[in-house]
């Protein structure tokens, strides 16, 4: 299916959320090229695994979000819920130390923002690109 078959609204989303996960997958990427696979070394085995695991994932959604296939927006919903779990579990203690040192253009601020974007639109994207079929799989009007 292409993004023609969606409404506005959906479109809008599907581009947000297409920007927002290549961006996480080009940071994920650009850690794990710096950093090696330690990048994420203050931070247990699991979720060291788990956000290495997101240069996969991210880069997934954002291609199942271009495709505009209706699994894109759940497994979106499911990478931002184990990458805010996994971002605040690590963060949480210095963020009650230290919250005004959150409070910038980058890092967890971005991240929630963005996770509580794609879960707020899920649904909606979901219902959108499940309810529009692929144009090939439109019956013709041509007569035979």
């Amino acid at each position: 299916m292409m993004w023609g078959n969606l409404p506005r609204r959906a479109r809008w989303i599907a581009a947000g959320y297409v920007a927002g996960f290549a961006e996480g997958c080009c940071v994920h990427a650009y850690y794990l090229a710096t950093g090696g696979v330690h990048a994420y070394r203050g931070a247990p085995i699991a979720i060291q695994t788990l956000l290495h695991s997101l240069l996969i994932f991210d880069a997934l959604v954002a291609v199942l979000i271009i495709r505009a296939s209706p699994l894109g927006p759940p497994l979106a919903a499911a990478v931002m819920v184990a990458d805010l779990l996994a971002n605040w579990w690590v963060l949480a203690g210095d963020v009650m130390r230290h919250p005004l040192h959150y409070l910038v253009p980058v890092g967890l601020l971005p991240i929630t923002l963005f996770g509580l974007f794609v879960l707020v639109t899920a649904a909606p994207l979901y219902r959108a690109s499940s309810a529009n079929p692929p144009i090939a799989d439109q019956p013709s009007t041509r007569p035979v």
